[in-house]
């Protein structure tokens, strides 16, 4: 069996990471797995066993996701589409997948519709047509129009066998964030979290008792790691800070360590057993993206959320404000974000262990595969 997927991660690498993860799964049930990405080549996520086919990249202009750049900082032009949209529907010629899966799209990734179309449309009209499904995270950008969800329903209703939803909906249902219609509910397939498995517990102590601060690269990260670390200076806390800033983040990492002594703060490049600290921490402090918020949950750290609201993102905000009603769990808004606001909301949350959630829920890749080759089969008969 074959399955193709499709993403274009545009600002962060969450789609495709989520999308990896998927590839990882299928591949290890014995399927031949080829993803194609859209976005900028993110080398350090791996490709698992999945064959990786690299279209033209692109990226938002921030979080402008209606201007899309070229590799090189340009604005795309038609004639860079036109190229991707050739090469999407070549590859679908080509490997004549079994099953084919659409990342966001047609919830999002509005701006690629017509190379989604023009893939979805080839999709129908070959002599045995794949099994379609969109592939979605727990939270969606709610739609700015009406229209929008109309469009939706539309292409859902035309092209779609149905929608992996990649959430527990005891959690975060995604009709907390997408106005699901009647036509759209059949369609709907959660999965479970797509997440790692959680980290094997051993007798380190590196880290042992602190706050841990993960925020990002840039300036995404910078203003929580400020405020965390001027809220070490302070010494507000008893826990001495540990903040993971992004490789290539030099003179941000070398301007946290002059505001506290190293006897209150360590500041060091995004270790690749960060999840092994966050078991180890007596809390910690980040944004609200699906990756960070998962591990979290899956161990129980007692955690506070700022959520990245630049822009029209509210993706972050709204898992953010949901996951803050569970115990152990706050918000703080960046409008709200300061040495002693942060203080205070740590205050409210160390302590008080969260509970973990059931790992059923966090079984979402392995479940993808069930439910797929469920459907398959379904479709067979």
């Amino acid at each position: 069996m074959r399955l193709m997927i499709v993403v274009t991660h545009l600002l962060g690498t969450g789609h495709l990471s989520r999308a990896l993860a998927l590839a990882d799964a299928f591949v290890g049930a014995g399927w031949t797995v080829d993803v194609v990405s859209g976005g900028r080549p993110a080398p350090h996520l791996g490709q698992a066993g999945a064959t990786l086919h690299q279209l033209p990249p692109l990226a938002s202009d921030g979080a402008d996701f209606a201007t899309l750049l070229t590799a090189d900082g340009r604005t795309a032009d038609a004639a860079l589409f036109e190229a991707r949209r050739r090469m999407l529907t070549g590859l679908l010629d080509a490997l004549r997948p079994d099953a084919l899966i659409t990342e966001l799209f047609p919830f999002g990734r509005r701006a690629l519709a017509a190379e989604f179309d023009a893939l979805l449309e080839r999709a129908r009209a070959r002599p045995s047509p794949p099994l379609v499904l969109a592939s979605v995270r727990d939270i969606l950008a709610p739609p700015s129009k009406p229209a929008r969800v109309a469009e939706t329903e539309k292409r859902l209703a035309r092209f779609y066998d149905g929608v992996l939803v990649h959430s527990d909906p005891a959690v975060i249902p995604l009709e907390d964030s997408w106005p699901l219609t009647a036509a759209m509910l059949p369609l709907l397939r959660y999965t479970g979290f797509v997440v790692p498995p959680p980290p094997i517990a051993d007798d380190g102590v590196d880290g042992q008792g602190e706050i841990l601060v993960t925020a990002g690269g840039g300036p995404v990260g910078r203003p929580v790691f400020e405020a965390a670390a001027r809220c070490a200076a302070l010494g507000i806390l008893p826990q001495r800070w540990r903040l993971l800033v992004a490789h290539g983040d030099a003179a941000l990492a070398d301007g946290l360590r002059a505001l506290a002594p190293p006897g209150r703060l360590v500041v060091e490049p995004v270790r690749p057993d960060f999840r092994t600290l966050l078991g180890r921490a007596a809390a910690t402090v980040g944004r609200c993206g699906y990756n960070t918020a998962l591990d979290c949950l899956t161990v129980g750290v007692p955690s506070v959320f700022c959520p990245f609201e630049d822009g029209r993102e509210v993706e972050q905000t709204i898992r953010a404000a949901i996951l803050a009603r569970r115990p152990g769990i706050a918000m703080l808004r960046e409008a709200e974000l300061t040495p002693d606001s942060l203080a205070a909301a740590l205050a409210g949350v160390l302590g008080s262990r969260g509970q973990p959630l059931d790992p059923a829920a966090l079984a979402g890749a392995a479940r993808s595969v069930a439910i797929v080759e469920t459907l398959l089969a379904e479709t067979r008969r």
